[in-house]
């Protein structure tokens, strides 16, 4: 079996070597689990009740529990918190008589918050399904207190038939000067070619997240790579005028004008791809099932470059922030129960087809599109995957998810609100805002952090 190397961000370490089950699949273990005493035995008695991290996969998180149900017979309820509202809504449920049985972190600060919930999954039966070891997100003491169940990438997700009427190619772009010229370019022409550059860098609830979040992670990343670190209490923002850059050459060159960016929506933007409003649009692997219709072989994916020295080795922004924690607190049965639903996720044909299929693999639904850290990982049909793996196989540099150091939610609806303000007016005295929240905020919110935990 032919086999992809890839280094991944995994918790706060990078991952050299790791074998990548994306491209190829990998089969391993049996379906059935390892019949550890571990709660996940076949007469499991219990209920799930789930709270997850993804809107954007409601429906299909949906749609495989009642799957789980039928072939099981255990009761299990999805519950999906509002984009940006992850861990408001958490606080809240786990506050309640019957609180979620299986829910996420972020990784290591998320982990923080919630350590005193998380049940130790060491001898669990999805354990043994992991591929390898370092998908695991270790408490303290040393014990396995959660496990990522998927590995994204995110970029610049590419029209490369709109590109290419604009008389460029995809193969132009190599770093911030190039996807400067070429955006500003299409910008001149864009009644003439009749779309944009790029799609709305909206700035409400639905959207934030890919400025403040993934976008924030060049910087974060830059920054802890030049200082050779791995997480900090006081940024100092090396490269904020490096995201300044790549976020004013997103405003300025977009469908909606900067001042309505407050308004603009995740859906939006989507909406703007789809219908070939834009050539450029910031997203995900996790994203493929909603922009299918642009058509395989229009779509391509570019590094967020930001114009660093040496970014013409950079590849695309791969890790997970999604990791499996069960709710100790809650009772046996139930955390049976949750143990059982996470193993058959990774090992019944169901689940591993819901997760990692594309077309209709959730009756009438598609599915995940995932590339998951399991044994039973499925070649990818997701194109953005594909070419992500392409990157790899060029020698390309992937870019570590490190906003899982963010020290808070509330640092990143700070930086909203500033960036919010800046979009409306691009002076300096607005960008000091940005700096400060990103800087003094962070600060603040990692203080705060410490005396919370």
């Amino acid at each position: 079996m032919m086999e992809r190397r890839q280094f991944i961000k995994v918790g706060l370490g990078s991952v050299a070597g790791v074998t990548m089950l994306a491209a190829t699949g990998c089969k391993g273990a049996s379906a059935g689990g390892s019949g550890s005493t571990s709660g996940a035995s076949e007469d499991a008695k219990g209920k799930v009740y789930f709270q997850s991290f993804k809107p954007e996969q409601d429906k299909q998180w949906n749609a495989l529990a009642k799957i789980f149900t039928k072939e099981t017979g255990i009761p299990m309820t999805v519950k999906t918190a509002a984009q940006g509202q992850y861990e408001t809504e958490l606080k809240s449920n786990m506050a309640k008589k019957e609180p979620p049985t299986l829910f996420q972190v972020n990784g290591p600060v998320g982990l923080a918050s919630w350590k005193d919930y998380c049940y130790d999954l060491d001898g669990a039966d999805i354990m043994n399904e992991l591929a390898y070891d370092n998908f695991k997100l270790v408490g303290d003491d040393g014990k396995v207190k959660g496990v990522a169940y998927v590995i994204e990438t995110y970029g610049i997700i590419c029209n490369t038939s709109l590109l290419k009427k604009a008389g460029h190619k995809i193969e132009d772009i190599t770093d911030f000067a190039s996807l400067k010229k070429i955006a500003q370019d299409i910008t001149k022409r864009k009644d003439e070619l009749g779309f944009s550059a790029f799609g709305s860098a909206g700035l409400d609830n639905s959207s934030y997240w890919r400025y403040t979040t993934h976008l924030a992670n060049l910087p974060i990343y830059y920054e802890y790579k030049a200082d050779n670190i791995k997480t900090t209490d006081a940024i100092k923002g090396t490269y904020l005028p490096n995201y300044r850059d790549i976020f004013d050459l997103y405003i300025n060159n977009e469908t909606a004008d900067p001042s309505q960016l407050s308004t603009k929506t995740a859906d939006d933007a989507t909406a703007e791809f789809v219908t070939g409003k834009c050539v450029f649009y910031q997203n995900g692997t996790w994203e493929y099932a909603n922009i299918k219709d642009v058509g395989d072989d229009n779509l391509g994916i570019l590094p967020i470059y930001i114009g660093v020295a040496g970014e013409q080795n950079q590849g695309l922004c791969t890790g997970s922030e999604n990791y499996w924690c069960v709710n100790k607190n809650v009772s046996e049965d139930d955390i049976a129960a949750t143990l059982k639903f996470m193993n058959w996720c990774v090992t019944s044909k169901a689940g591993v087809e819901a997760m990692c299929g594309t077309d209709k693999a959730i009756g009438d639904l598609d599915g995940m599109g995932f590339v998951i850290p399991f044994k039973k990982n499925k070649k990818s049909t997701n194109p953005l995957t594909l070419l992500s793996d392409k990157y790899l196989a060029d020698g390309k540099t992937p870019v570590d998810w490190l906003f899982s150091t963010i020290p808070s939610e509330n640092w990143k609806t700070a930086l909203q609100s500033a960036l919010t303000s800046y979009a409306a007016d691009q002076s300096d005295s607005t960008w000091d805002g940005v700096k400060k929240a990103f800087v003094d905020g962070w600060a603040t919110e990692a203080k705060a952090s410490k005396k919370n935990a």
